[in-house]
């Protein structure tokens, strides 16, 4: 089983993860919904790219992630813990994440989440960026749209991944 993410396979993945990381994010910041299009468009170009940048065993243990993130993801939608959408989308992104970097992304993860909260919530007392993004929900909702935060974490990690091989 390969432990980390090659240079190479992160690098393929990266303007796939940045453009779907924006879809979702605007997404949820705007209606507070991560589009069942954008977790599927995300898992696609982790089944369709994959087998061509990393080997192939290691493509079936990243691919088998998926289930593994989403059952948990499901419970924790059921307790109300995370939202479906978040759950579906983290189950996307799973199979991106090498196992042997899961130090890394959890430091990193804790770091991004503390970004993304703090810049919506700053830039939500921001009087031009309101004016500017008047129809988002997620300036009047309580809870955080957490595609921000997911979708910076698989591309933060995967721009790490792709310049040093995290």
């Amino acid at each position: 089983m390969h432990m980390q993410m090659s240079a190479l396979a992160a690098t393929w993945f990266v303007p796939f993860a940045i453009a779907i990381g924006i879809w979702v994010s605007w997404s949820d910041m705007k209606f507070m919904k991560i589009p069942n299009q954008s977790v599927l468009a995300l898992a696609a170009v982790f089944i369709l790219v994959g087998p061509l940048v990393l080997p192939f065993d290691s493509y079936l243990w990243h691919l088998a992630a998926i289930p593994a993130v989403l059952a948990v993801g499901f419970m924790l939608n059921v307790i109300r813990a995370v939202g479906a959408g978040d759950a579906k989308f983290a189950a996307a992104m799973a199979p991106f994440f090498a196992l042997g970097d899961a130090v890394e992304i959890m430091f990193l993860s804790c770091a991004i989440l503390l970004a993304a909260f703090t810049t919506h919530r700053v830039m939500g007392l921001v009087p031009a960026v309101r004016r500017a993004t008047t129809d988002w929900e997620s300036w009047e909702r309580r809870d955080f749209p957490m595609g921000f935060a997911l979708s910076g974490i698989l591309i933060v990690y995967l721009l790490l991944a792709s310049h040093y091989g995290i």
